[in-house]
């Protein structure tokens, strides 16, 4: 007989969040779904399922964060799998971004994903068990001209999740950081994506290309995100799961492609590379 799993994803209104909650429920788990407002519409959606329970928290406030946590434990008794979602992206040239934009990504992606984990974790640990699933992005394993900002953060959480599977691993706990590929959500749209107020049009040749590339793939991405859904199902049912899972083809390509070009470039500077060590260390190779 299936156990019982209560998830916590933030971000559930729409996107990933939406699908991987659909997916959940319908699994048979338990759900703590949160959103930024309007929780009673999706509560409506699931027709007031006994085993969601839909949490209104901006993740960029600790406090509740933590409100939001205790929410749960109340509620169900027991987190087993958080999946932090929630994020947007923005579409901007390194040089284009400005400060409030670019605090504003970090916000949101970087620190409101930990301040998630920081009201979790204590639960989890308590219990010697869970499952904590980051979502990156294939810009947080190779950088894309127009993304460079967005891709940090997730470049961010890619290092902090390998940190965490490091970390929590003694204590029963395990952290995968999914990092998918472009995927059909409404991801590209003005409701998840933010397109910079500062364009320079030296940057039209290459950052300008990426707008409107991603106006005319918005909702024509090759990922599906009922599967990308039914993969999160599969890892969290899995006793050892991996601490990183690219997502998609496309985002393969791209990893490879990276990595290939990665060690061309120790093959061409190798001498250099391990040239930088000290003469004695050398020696005792």
């Amino acid at each position: 007989m299936k156990t019982q799993k209560v998830w916590f994803i933030t971000g559930a209104s729409r996107g990933f969040g939406l699908e991987i909650s659909k997916a959940v429920l319908a699994s048979g788990d338990k759900l703590v779904a949160t959103v930024r407002k309007n929780p009673e519409t999706l509560s409506a959606q699931f027709d007031n399922n006994p085993n969601l329970l839909v949490v209104p928290l901006d993740i960029t406030n600790e406090a509740k964060a933590k409100e939001a946590a205790a929410k749960a434990i109340e509620h169900f008794g027991r987190i087993d799998v958080l999946v932090n979602n929630a994020g947007f992206g923005l579409l901007s040239a390194v040089e284009e971004a400005t400060a409030e934009e670019v605090k504003k990504n970090y916000d949101t992606n970087v620190f409101g994903l930990l301040n998630v984990a920081r009201a979790i974790l204590p639960y989890m640990r308590k219990e010697r068990a869970g499952h904590v699933i980051n979502i990156s992005s294939v810009g947080g394993l190779a950088a894309y001209f127009g993304w460079g900002v967005y891709g940090s953060t997730k470049f961010a959480v890619e290092g902090l999740t390998e940190a965490m599977a490091l970390e929590l691993a003694p204590l029963g706990i395990h952290a995968t950081v999914v990092a998918p590929g472009f995927f059909r959500t409404n991801f590209l749209d003005e409701s998840s994506l933010i397109r910079t107020s500062n364009e320079i049009a030296d940057y039209h040749e290459t950052v300008g290309n990426m707008r409107v590339l991603a106006t005319e793939l918005s909702y024509k991405q090759p990922g599906d995100p009922e599967k990308l859904a039914q993969a999160f199902i599969k890892l969290a049912a899995a006793e050892n799961p991996p601490v990183h899972l690219p997502l998609g083809s496309d985002t393969l390509q791209r990893f490879r492609e990276k990595t290939a070009a990665f060690e061309k470039d120790i093959e061409a500077w190798y001498d250099v590379i391990v040239g930088t060590d000290h003469d004695d260390v050398k020696q005792a190779k």
